[in-house]
């Protein structure tokens, strides 16, 4: 799993930098919160998740390192979508905002459990 979650990270990290440069070329910084999210939860968080995994295998071979992956790749897209459009102008699109963030926050609770239960001395 944790070289699963470094690779996707690195997709995120490139999405993330584009919608920066995107937004410093045309002046209109409106997605900066989806731009920091991407980044910090794409980017910063997954790496780290993915070098932790490399670092402890037994916590990265669990049903749980799955769980966790899945739902925080679900999640993500999902609320940084609805974030752009909330920011747009669409309130509408505060829902998608709020089940993806409560995905992706029980997904980082699955992986702090997972880390608890897995990683030993």
């Amino acid at each position: 799993m944790g070289v699963k979650f470094i690779k996707i990270s690195v997709c995120y990290f490139v999405i993330g930098v584009c919608l920066g440069m995107f937004m410093s070329m045309t002046g209109k910084f409106t997605f900066t919160p989806v731009h920091v999210h991407i980044n910090l939860l794409g980017w910063t968080a997954m790496t780290l998740v993915g070098l932790i995994y490399v670092v402890f295998p037994s916590a990265s071979e669990t049903r749980l390192a799955k769980v966790h992956f899945w739902g925080h790749n679900l999640a993500l897209p999902v609320m940084m979508i609805g974030l752009a459009l909330l920011v747009s102008g669409v309130a509408a699109a505060g829902t998608a905002v709020a089940i993806g963030g409560t995905v992706m926050v029980l997904s980082i609770i699955i992986f702090a459990i997972n880390i608890l239960l897995n990683v030993k001395n």
